[in-house]
């Protein structure tokens, strides 16, 4: 019976299947033939403009003069779309012809951007500015606010210095401009701008060298920003006067949304493990090559110290939104472990974004505020360790068949400084950091009149930070053993921010005026305190740190054990002040726009005679799209602009042009035994004429969307000439001082090309792909400048005093200047072309081209994201290699990479500086993969969205460098001369998967 009650039940849903199939088509014979042209508003006819009938599958594309026919009952309603144009809906009725007039859709050139003080359409923009939103950023594991653009923008270079989690990090707007100065852009967050000043302290050198600090932007929480706007030419920058000649980046948070409160929840975890281990001989490969220093272990040091990093993630948000004010409400919880043990990063933060409306909405009362603790777990990988060598160095250098540990459990350790244990210079060092940091801003902005509105702003930056580095006295390092270190750091930053301008916005007749008028006073407090011990009786760690203040129960001063305890504190303290007036005129006169700024900024930096410097820009555009000879069958939008201006950079030490004292820092003689320092001395000689750095450039650029903006861009061609260059200029002695800054004669010349490009390929209702592309051509050199400046320290055993950059006139900044290496000679000796000497190559650390690609799609409820960036034309100098790889570190008993044995016999594999160590720094990577699905919850009452996304960073990275990443920068600056391009024991970058959801309520 039951098999029978089973046919039955499936022969009827057979029936009707067959009877709405039936019906189906009896419906479709009774439809009408539809037929028609689609044209745009100038009535040309538009290709490829999909036809559908709504609430089925059927549809059909209009052919290359826009015709098309389609089936189609009296009752549907057909949809007509294509990509930059408004969507149609048109009921059929008794019609057999429908033609359509689509209108296009300028949501992209209305959409707004922010400037400096305010805002402008994207059509209205005369300057070179780059905007990008959420839904452009990189995904995954992002720690601070840059790295969310890295590679998106054109004329953009974003180097991390390393993948130590919230490392060092390296920004370049359209080139290297300054051989002293800070090269990064100016940071503007909710308008309040930052100082670039490290708000926590580096590492010391401890025997093992020093480290740089980390990221002074770690405190910002990337869920919290909305926007991002990159103004890269002087006629945008110049409303930061002083501080834009590097460009500025506006940064601007979010808000709540919404007439209904919205809580969104976003969790993620996320797994790394390292890209690329060093290709290192295995225990068993040096014990058969080098059976004489068989220590009998077996010991793999990369997989000891280097291990699986988890980071998780848990954001918080709730807000809401009307027309009389908004509010929002964030916390962030980070918490990411390196890939290297006991490395990690742990962030805590809170923001608040709120804006209310009074008196008819005419007075608008705002607060932003982020507050963030950071606490950074370091780790002993520094950027200048000698022949002891640090962290990395050990994993690369160490006999690998060392043991870990003795037979009684503890650390081994041995006198040869070619067999330390990485896993003891670890285990007996303990290195933390704790940053607290506020940055917001208080605004009330009162509109007097239609159209004129006053705004003042109180911004604050406040931050302190508390370094602690102990290093046990039972580390077997020099400097170290039997002494034991301790270094105490405190910095302390209060910055704060008055701004009062008038804004005027008006349309008088066919003129549309925007005007700025405004008064700007930021001081900038910087303080800090250090401390450093030695001698210490005990070995713990935690003892040491926590009894740092009481020295006699910490340090040993008996003079009967012939050790001396040594205490020594420095502390230093400085004020510097900016006041500054600026305005900015735009006016649109139709279909040109011309836009005029004027910037005066006063600073205590600086001389008397140069206390104030003007910065003044310039720009036009015109919109090409309006005029007839412009055929608009092929274009959708056209527009040029040309900008100039005179931009400045201040970001130098304090107070350098008065003749003053100070007493000079005490330091810890090698040894630990002995303290030098003290004392009154001269610090600087006077220089009333010491001025800003100052930048001129000058910007042509065309904006441009094919018909149906299916296919748009910019293109910007630039050159940025900065003069009056800052430099210490060593004094003739004998001297008070043994320096004086000044401004020298010289041009630092960037000159290139930038592109960016969007197209939309398919964007149907279940389905869309679009593409950009960004591209940028950078060339550097240094013109009319009759010094030499050696820079670019190069590292490791028997390399003191080696350098591998030099700062010349007809050379690109840090141009290398090395032995140019030919090979070896019969007994094994290094050949130098052109003798043994040091010269320009003709390479450079300086990126020619950067670029980037990206591909999404969408279908139906799943999102993909591909990203893709470049680099070309730069060289890296491997100084890992020139200080561990070599013949000379194998005979000495170091282990080495696999190809180092093979090398023939000989004194050849000396370590000299030379291109033998110089590589190609050319990658592609494949930086980013974001796959999600999003979910609409019918059945709750509560839950409105949930999206899941797995995303993948630094996949793979194709490049002919055999270092660990050509995406390197370790700090190797030489007499307060920073370097570029230079690898040496970095920490190593990861791959990471992360996994997350997005739940909004």
């Amino acid at each position: 019976m039951q098999p029978a009650l089973v046919f039955l039940k499936a022969g009827a849903l057979a029936m009707l299947i067959l009877l709405l199939t039936l019906s189906s088509q009896l419906t479709f014979a009774q439809d009408n033939s539809i037929s028609g042209k689609v044209k745009d508003a100038g009535g040309r006819g538009l290709p490829g403009v999909s036809i559908s009938v709504k609430g089925t599958t059927r549809g059909t594309n209009s052919d290359a003069d826009g015709n098309y026919k389609i089936n189609a009952a009296n009752n549907a309603v057909l949809v007509y779309s294509f990509v930059g144009f408004e969507n149609q809906e048109i009921t059929v009725g008794n019609r057999s012809t429908i033609d359509v007039t689509l209108q296009e859709d300028n949501k992209t050139l209305n959409e707004v951007v922010v400037i400096g003080y305010g805002t402008v359409k994207k059509k209205d923009l005369t300057g070179a500015v780059n905007a990008i939103g959420t839904k452009d950023f990189n995904k995954g594991v992002i720690i601070s606010p840059e790295q969310l653009m890295q590679g998106r923008v054109p004329g953009v270079a974003i180097t991390q210095g390393n993948g130590e989690p919230g490392g060092p990090i390296n920004i370049r707007i359209r080139g290297t401009s300054s051989v002293r100065n800070g090269n990064n852009p100016l940071f503007v967050v909710d308008g309040v701008p930052l100082s670039g000043d490290e708000t926590s302290s580096g590492g010391d050198n401890s025997g093992i060298g020093s480290s740089s600090a980390r990221n002074p932007l770690n405190f910002l929480n990337p869920n919290d920003i909305e926007s991002m706007d990159i103004l890269k030419d002087a006629s945008a920058t110049a409303i930061y006067g002083a501080r834009g000649a590097n460009g500025v980046v506006l940064i601007t948070t979010k808000k709540g949304k919404g007439g209904k409160g919205t809580l969104e929840y976003s969790p993620s975890i996320g797994i790394s493990n390292i890209t690329k281990r060093y290709d290192l001989l295995s225990p068993d490969e040096y014990a058969k090559l080098q059976p004489s220093n068989d220590r009998g272990s077996r010991t793999d040091w990369q997989d000891i110290l280097f291990r699986t990093g988890v980071t998780n993630q848990q954001n918080l948000a709730y807000g809401a939104g009307d027309n009389t004010g908004n509010y929002r409400f964030s916390l962030g919880y980070l918490d990411q472990q390196g890939i290297m043990q006991k490395s990690s990063l742990n962030r805590i933060s809170i923001g608040l974004n709120g804006n209310k409306k009074f008196i008819n909405n005419r007075l608008n009362i705002g607060v932003q505020a982020t507050v963030s603790q950071t606490k950074d777990g370091n780790i002993p990988v520094t950027d200048n360790a000698g022949y002891q060598g640090d962290l990395l160095a050990g994993i690369l250098k160490s006999n690998p068949t060392l043991p870990v540990y003795n037979a009684d459990g503890s650390l081994y350790q041995s006198t040869n400084v070619a067999e330390p244990n990485p896993q003891a210079l670890l285990s007996l060092s303990k290195d933390n950091t704790k940053t607290l940091r506020a940055v917001g801003n208080i605004n009330l902005e009162f509109e007097i009149l239609d159209g004129l509105k006053f705004k003042t702003v109180y911004g604050f930056d406040k931050s302190m930070s508390s370094r602690k580095s102990a290093f046990s006295r039972d580390l077997g390092y020099q400097d170290i053993q039997n002494q034991g270190r301790l270094y105490l750091t405190d910095i302390q930053i209060d910055n704060n921010l008055w701004e009062n301008y008038f804004t005027y916005n008006k349309q008088l007749g066919k003129v549309d005026l925007s005007a700025l008028l405004g008064y700007s006073y930021q001081s900038f407090d910087y303080f800090y305190q250090k401390a450093s011990a030695t001698n210490f009786l005990t070995s713990d760690l935690d003892l040491m740190i926590q009894n740092a203040a009481s020295a006699s129960t910490v340090y040993n001063s008996d003079p009967n054990k012939n050790l001396i305890g040594s205490v020594i504190a420095n502390t230093n303290y400085t004020k510097d002040e900016l006041q500054s007036y600026f305005g900015r005129v735009n006016l649109g006169l139709g279909d040109l726009i011309v836009t005029g700024t004027l910037r005066a900024d006063g600073s205590t930096r600086f001389g008397p005679n140069y206390k104030y410097g003007y910065f003044p820009s310039a720009a036009v555009a015109y919109k090409l799209i309006n005029k007839d000879f412009i055929p608009k069958n092929v274009f959708a939008d056209l527009k040029v602009r040309f900008g100039y201006g005179v931009t400045g950079n201040q970001s130098i030490p304090h107070n350098l042009y008065v003749q003053r004292q100070r007493y000079g820092e005490y330091t810890i003689q090698t040894g630990g035994r002995n303290v030098s320092g003290g004392g009154l001395n001269s610090e600087a000689f006077p220089n009333p004429d010491l001025k800003w750095e100052s930048a001129t450039q000058i910007n042509g650029g065309i904006d441009f969307a094919f018909t149906g903006n299916r296919l748009t861009g910019s293109l910007d061609v630039y050159q940025k000439n900065t003069q009056n260059l800052l430099i210490q200029v060593a004094s003739a002695q004998p001297a008070l001082t043994p320096f004086v800054w000044k401004n020298i004669d010289g041009n630092v010349i960037n000159s290139g090309v930038e592109l960016a490009l969007n197209y939309v390929a398919v964007d149907k209702t279940n389905f869309g792909w679009d593409i950009s592309v960004n591209g940028a051509y950078n060339h550097n050199i240094l013109k009319n400048y009759g010094g030499i400046i050696n820079t670019g320290a190069i590292s490791g055993q028997g390399l003191t005093g080696a350098y591998a950059e030099r700062i010349a006139n007809n050379q690109p900044l840090f141009a290398y200047f090395l032995r140019e290496f030919g090979g070896y000679d019969e007994a094994g000796n290094s050949v130098y072309i052109g003798g043994d000497v040091q010269k320009f190559i003709g390479k450079s650390p300086i990126p020619k081209f950067t670029g980037g690609l990206t591909s999404n799609f969408r279908y139906g409820n799943w999102t993909a994201s591909l990203f893709f960036n470049a680099v070309a034309g730069n060289y890296v100098y491997n100084n890992t290699a020139n200080a561990y790889f070599t013949k000379g570190s194998y005979n000495n008993g170091r282990n080495v990479t696999r190809n180092v044995p093979s090398l023939a016999e000989g004194a050849f594999n000396a370590p000299d500086v030379s291109t033998r160590f110089l590589e190609n720094g050319s990658f592609v990577r494949l930086q980013n993969v974001n796959i999600g699905y999003r979910i609409n919850p019918k059945n709750s009452s509560t839950l409105s969205n949930v999206r899941l996304f797995l995303t993948g960073q630094n996949l793979f990275v194709l490049t002919s460098y055999t270092g660990q990443d050509p995406e390197v920068n370790t700090n190797k600056s030489l007499n307060g001369v920073p370097s570029l391009g230079i690898d040496y024991t970095a920490y190593p970058r990861a791959r990471t998967f992360t996994l997350g959801a997005t739940f909004t309520f």
